[in-house]
C-alpha cells in the first residue's frame, strides 16, 4: 500500500493512475488530496489528473522520474538502502577545500557511478568538500541542471536515485563531504507542470525566467514548505552534507522572516535527526554580510557565501578583462580590500551597476566567504567557456591558485582547474522541444553580439559537440604542462593544511601591501607571507629577515636575508620563522 499525498487547492478532482488503474483522492483541508492506494509500492509508476483532463501529469515531489521530465513518475524504496556511513562528520567548514563538479562532463561517462571512480584521486589532491552541480531532473539527456523542473527527482540519465546515494556513500567512505547546488529562484521552461497544481508562480513579480516563485503572496505557505522539505530530503533521505543555494539574490520576498532564514533554519533544525550539521551556503551578489550573519544577531543564519568580489577583482588584475561587471574591478588596491575586508563594493558607488552597492563585512570569520579563481559560472558564462588557463599564463595560473589557496576564505576549485585543463566548460543544453532549443541557442548568439562577437564563433548549446568538448580529458594531468600545474596545486593544499594561520578566518590579522605601479602585492596572515608580481622587470620585495621560502612558482625566486626577488609572473611563500 502507498498513500498519495497531493497539494493542488486549484483543482476540482484529482485522480491518481497507478499501474493502468485510476483512483480517485479525496479532499483535505488547506488544498490538499490523498488516497491510499492497495496495489501501490515501490517501482510502482503513476500519474496525476487534474479536473477530469486527459493530460497525465508528474508528481510535483516526485521521487523518481525514469522517464524523463514529462513522464510518468515512480516511486522508490528508500529504505531498501543499506548506507554505510554511520558516525560520519564532515570536516568543519574551517578547513574545508571546496571541488566544485558537474557530474556529465566530470568522467567521460558523466554519470553519478563513474564520478565515484574519481573520489580516490579527489582526496589525494587534498579535497575536503565536493560540491555538485544541480543534479534534480531536467529535459533531455545533458545540461548545466540549472533548468530542472522535478526538484525531488535525481536526475534519470545520471543514474538515478539509486546511483546517487551510491556516490554520496562513498564520498564519506573516502571521508569526503558533499554539497548540493539546489535552485529554488526559478524552475526551468520544459517539463514544469507545477503552476496547474497551485500558486507557486506569482505575477506580482517578473524574473528573466517569467513569473516569480511566489515567497510572500496568497498560498506561499505551502510554496515554502514545499522548498524546505525539498532541502530536508537532500540533508536527510540522500544524506548530503550541505547544500548551495542558487543566486539567492533573485527571491523575491519582502517577509519579515525571508525564505532565506526560515530554509537556514529548518536545514540546521534537521541535525537533530541527523546528527550532522548541514551546510547552508548562498551564491549572492548583493554584498549583504546579512546573509551570513546568525539569526541571533539578526542575520539570516546561512553558514557561508560565495564571494564574487574576490574573484572578480583577482582575475581582472591577471588578464586585464574589464568587459561587463569586471569594469568595476582591475586594481591592485581591490585585491587588496577583498582579501582584507571581503567586499569591494561594501557601500561605495558602482560604475557599473549606476548606484551604491554593498555593505561592509562587521567582523564576520573568512571562512563565511568561498574563494575561488573559476567556477561554472565564470568559465561557463564566457562566450567560448574559457578557463583561466585559456585567458593568461601558466604563470598567473600559478599565482591565482597561491591567492585562492592561502586567502583567508574556505578555497574552492572548479573541475580540471587543478591541471590547468585544456578543455573549455561551454553553455550546453538538450531541449527536446526543438522551438525551445531554437530560441535558446540564437538566445546565446544574440547575447554575445553585443559584445562584439560574430554568430559564427558562439558554440551552439543545442549542438551535443559543445557538450563533448567541455568534457574533462583526465589522461593529460599526468603530462606536462599539465602535471607541475597539478603538482602546485597539491603542494598548496598541503601547505595550507599545515598552517592554522591560513584557517582561523580572523580578518583583522590579514595584512595586504602593494604597489600599483610595480605590480606586487604581499599577502600576510601571521606568520605567513604570498607575495607575487607581475612586473615585467620582476621584484625585489622585504619579508621579515628570518622568514624562509616554503614555496616557489618559478626556480627563479631567490630569499636572501629578508629580500624576496621575484621574477614576472611568480609566486612565492614565505613563512616567518616560529
Amino acid at each position: 500500500m502507498h498513500r498519495f499525498l497531493l497539494w493542488a487547492p486549484k483543482a476540482k478532482t484529482v485522480e491518481v493512475k497507478v499501474e493502468g488503474a485510476k483512483h480517485a483522492l479525496a479532499p483535505l483541508p488547506g488544498g490538499w488530496w490523498e488516497a491510499s492506494v492497495n496495489d501501490a509500492g515501490p517501482g510502482s509508476d503513476y500519474a496525476y489528473f487534474l479536473d477530469e483532463e486527459d493530460l497525465a501529469l508528474p508528481d510535483p515531489r516526485s521521487p523518481w522520474q525514469p522517464y524523463g521530465v514529462h513522464g510518468a513518475s515512480r516511486i522508490p524504496d528508500h529504505a531498501a538502502f543499506r548506507w554505510t556511513d554511520d558516525g560520519w562528520q564532515a570536516p568543519a567548514l574551517q578547513d574545508a577545500v571546496f571541488y566544485e563538479l558537474h557530474i556529465g562532463t566530470f568522467t567521460p561517462e558523466g554519470t553519478f557511478d563513474a564520478a565515484r571512480e574519481r573520489l580516490g584521486y579527489l582526496k589525494e589532491l587534498g579535497v575536503t568538500h565536493v560540491e555538485l552541480m544541480p543534479v534534480a531532473s531536467f529535459p533531455g539527456k545533458h545540461g548545466w541542471g540549472y533548468d530542472g523542473v522535478d526538484l525531488f527527482a535525481p536526475h534519470e540519465p545520471y543514474g538515478g536515485p539509486e546511483a546517487l546515494k551510491r556516490l554520496v556513500d562513498a564520498c564519506h567512505a573516502q571521508g569526503l563531504a558533499v554539497v548540493l547546488d539546489v535552485v529554488y529562484n526559478h524552475l526551468g521552461p520544459s517539463g514544469n507542470y507545477l503552476g496547474k497544481f497551485g500558486p507557486y508562480f506569482t505575477s506580482a513579480h517578473h524574473t528573466p525566467w517569467g513569473d516569480a516563485v511566489n515567497l510572500e503572496d496568497r498560498g506561499s505557505h505551502e510554496v515554502r514548505r514545499f522548498f524546505c522539505d525539498n532541502a530536508r530530503m537532500w540533508l536527510g533521505e540522500y544524506h548530503f552534507d550541505g547544500l548551495r543555494l542558487d543566486a539567492v539574490h533573485a527571491y523575491l520576498d519582502r517577509s519579515a522572516i525571508r525564505f532565506m532564514e526560515q530554509i537556514a533554519s529548518e536545514a540546521h533544525a534537521l541535525e537533530a535527526e541527523t546528527g550532522r550539521h548541514g551546510l547552508m551556503i548562498a551564491e549572492s551578489d548583493l554584498n549583504d554580510p546579512r546573509i551570513v550573519t546568525p539569526r541571533e544577531e539578526n542575520g539570516y543564519g546561512m553558514d557561508a557565501q560565495w564571494s564574487d568580489d574576490f574573484h572578480h577583482a583577482l582575475v581582472t588584475v591577471l588578464t586585464g578583462d574589464r568587459s561587463g561587471y569586471y569594469a568595476d574591478f582591475g586594481s591592485m588596491a581591490d585585491l587588496a580590500k577583498s582579501l582584507k575586508e571581503v567586499f569591494v563594493y561594501d557601500g561605495r558607488f558602482s560604475p557599473y551597476r549606476d548606484r551604491m552597492h554593498g555593505r561592509a563585512v562587521p567582523g564576520l570569520p573568512g571562512w563565511r566567504f568561498l574563494g575561488y579563481a573559476q567556477n561554472h559560472d565564470q568559465v561557463g558564462n564566457r562566450a567560448k567557456g574559457e578557463r583561466l588557463i585559456h585567458l593568461t599564463s601558466a604563470g598567473r595560473a600559478k599565482i591565482a591558485a597561491a591567492l585562492v589557496l592561502a586567502s583567508p576564505f574556505v578555497p574552492m576549485l572548479f573541475q580540471g582547474e587543478e591541471w590547468g585543463a585544456s578543455s573549455p566548460f561551454q553553455y550546453f543544453t538538450d531541449h527536446e522541444d526543438r522551438e525551445l532549443g531554437r530560441l535558446v541557442s540564437e538566445g546565446r548568439k544574440k547575447e554575445f553580439a553585443a559584445f562584439g562577437w560574430s554568430p559564427e564563433e558562439i558554440p551552439d548549446p543545442q549542438d551535443e559537440a559543445t557538450f563533448e568538448r567541455s568534457k574533462l580529458q583526465w589522461a593529460e594531468r599526468e603530462r606536462p604542462p599539465h602535471a607541475e600545474l597539478l603538482q602546485w596545486h597539491r603542494d598548496l593544499i598541503a601547505f595550507r593544511r599545515s598552517m592554522p594561520e591560513l584557517r582561523n578566518g580572523n580578518l583583522s590579522e590579514v595584512q595586504v601591501r602593494f604597489d600599483e605601479e610595480a605590480k606586487w602585492l604581499v599577502l600576510q596572515h601571521g606568520r605567513v607571507h604570498v607575495a607575487f608580481t607581475l612586473n615585467p622587470a620582476g621584484s625585489e620585495i622585504a619579508v621579515p629577515q628570518h622568514a624562509h621560502l616554503a614555496l616557489q612558482s618559478d626556480a627563479a625566486v631567490t630569499l636572501d636575508q629578508g629580500r624576496l626577488r621575484l621574477p614576472q609572473d611568480s609566486v612565492a611563500i614565505a613563512v616567518e620563522r616560529a
